[in-house]
């Protein structure tokens, strides 16, 4: 019976980690060309933009297939106790208390179940706190409510500040509204980027769903991650620490380009790109993007 308790509640543990695995990644990209963020109705995790992501995806699969495995087959075995052991069959009960091969068998399994969930997941784990040699630093900075960026080995680029766009600029420029920010976060792909986390005041956490990476920023703390983007494109990301009052106003902006337009975007001190220069009429004013 002990054993039996343990099995179900490990089943409910795994059901819940794969449910708050499911429902904390944004979805599917969007139909958007190059860009990469939640899907409204998706349902599974975002396409994997890093080696972290792809590994990461590999494992939640793993698991899923585990824990999908135990349910049915403890569904069908409480089905097939209910039915042959019903009290219209069996008038006298058994009253049979051990079965030897049964016990070592639901000692054994989970033991191996555990051993082929662990492995990849160590690994995983390895990969993700181990940082390789990388090619470029980022700083990240939380701020109530937005987040500072600056890349400390070039100094003719100053520290600059991502806020987010409101419904209307969003929207004029055919951009997520909530996730979208005025000053994107600029780097090159195929390069290993260090990014040094940290917060001003509230704790904050970086998170970008498709780069398979969640770090915390905490006040009087640098915490250190890293990601190598494979494609070019926009990515997006939220705050997943509940900072305060304006948690949600903490969207994150990810632009991977060229290693040339990288490179001449620092020479030119890192200037933010525009994103409302095309729907400027000349005369100062904003206009649709449809006119």
């Amino acid at each position: 019976m002990r054993a039996l308790n343990a099995m179900s509640s490990t089943i409910g543990a795994g059901l819940v980690a794969a449910l708050s695995g499911v429902a904390a990644f944004a979805q599917d990209a969007p139909s958007g060309l190059n860009e990469f963020g939640p899907e409204p109705k998706g349902w599974f995790l975002q396409d994997a933009a890093t080696p972290v992501m792809e590994e990461l995806i590999v494992v939640h699969n793993l698991v899923q297939i585990i824990i999908t495995a135990i349910v049915l087959f403890v569904f069908l075995l409480m089905a097939y106790i209910l039915i042959r052991f019903r009290e219209s069959k069996n008038p006298v009960p058994s009253k049979t208390s051990h079965n030897t091969l049964i016990e070592i068998v639901w000692t054994v399994v989970p033991v191996i179940l555990l051993v082929i969930i662990a492995i990849p997941s160590m690994n995983l784990l390895y990969k993700q706190d181990r940082l390789p040699e990388t090619e470029m630093t980022v700083k990240v900075v939380g701020n109530t409510w937005n987040w500072l960026y600056s890349y400390p080995e070039y100094e003719n680029v100053e520290e600059w500040v991502s806020n987010p766009l409101d419904e209307t600029q969003a929207r004029e420029v055919g951009q997520p509204y909530l996730l979208a920010t005025d000053a994107p976060l600029v780097v090159p792909v195929g390069t290993k980027v260090k990014v040094l986390v940290t917060s001003v005041n509230n704790m904050h956490s970086w998170a970008v769903p498709s780069f398979g990476v969640k770090m915390d920023a905490v006040p009087g703390i640098i915490n250190e991650t890293w990601f190598e983007v494979f494609e070019e494109g926009t990515y997006y990301g939220q705050c997943s620490e509940i900072c305060g009052v304006r948690h949600y106003y903490m969207p994150i902006e990810v632009k991977a380009v060229s290693k040339a337009e990288f490179a001449r975007f620092i020479a030119a001190g890192g200037e933010p790109e525009d994103k409302f220069a095309q729907l400027n009429d000349g005369g100062g004013a904003v206009v649709s993007a449809n006119d």
